[in-house]
């Protein structure tokens, strides 16, 4: 039996990683994992219970208890919580407002990274976030980090939240950006970095399939 491979995907907010990712997996034909949903469960999960996302021992409480189960599927990949479906909640302003400090919980972490290496151990996967390569999966067959500029990136994630039906300033996108950017580079447990051994690519100019055929020949070489 051939072992699971694994590849490795991380960079900051707005810089390709998903949809890279995604489309990465399907031309290999595995699955694709973007692990940031799984935060923003758990930041979702702590806001339904009232918990002050401020008091780490609360949050790491009630994350510890939870059952996040990934189910694949054609028509897309659902993420349960609890058994309950709540894939189309993940992305709402709220979330957005509080994922950065859920996921800076060392205790959260520790948490989410055994499940992932969990479900890395099941089947191949494109597995994309900010810690993969040099904390998830540091075997992984491919570590790849991806940047952009911070302007392409606001542009980027400000058209995304109005393709979602969520108008945003340029400005107040670009300072959030610039905050989440601050804290996953300055948290002291898994900072976003990319590994010794990573392949990084500036994604500014670069469309996404031009990424995908650069990752492609990577894996394929190695």
């Amino acid at each position: 039996m051939t072992s699971p491979i694994s590849i490795a995907i991380d960079g900051p907010v707005a810089s390709g990683k998903s949809a890279v990712g995604r489309r990465l997996a399907e031309r290999l034909g595995v699955r694709f994992l973007d692990t940031g949903m799984m935060y923003r469960a758990a930041t979702l999960a702590a806001i339904r219970a009232g918990v002050d996302i401020r008091d780490e021992d609360a949050i790491a409480r009630l994350v510890s208890s939870l059952e996040i189960t990934v189910v694949w599927g054609d028509a897309g990949d659902r993420l349960l919580v609890d058994g309950r479906d709540i894939t189309d909640e993940l992305r709402s302003p709220l979330v957005d407002g509080s994922v950065s400090e859920v996921s800076a919980v060392p205790a959260v972490r520790s948490v989410m990274v055994q499940q992932q290496r969990a479900i890395a151990r099941e089947a191949s996967i494109v597995m994309v976030g900010r810690d993969i390569g040099t904390v998830v999966l540091p075997e992984a067959k491919a570590k790849i980090f991806l940047t952009a500029s911070a302007e392409v990136r606001a542009q980027r994630r400000h058209r995304e939240l109005e393709e979602r039906g969520q108008p945003a300033d340029r400005d107040e996108v670009m300072a959030a950006l610039s905050h989440r950017d601050k804290i996953d580079a300055g948290r002291d447990d898994s900072p976003l970095k990319p590994d010794d051994d990573a392949t990084t690519i500036e994604t500014d100019r670069l469309g996404i399939g031009e990424v995908v055929e650069i990752i492609v020949s990577k894996v394929e070489s190695g």
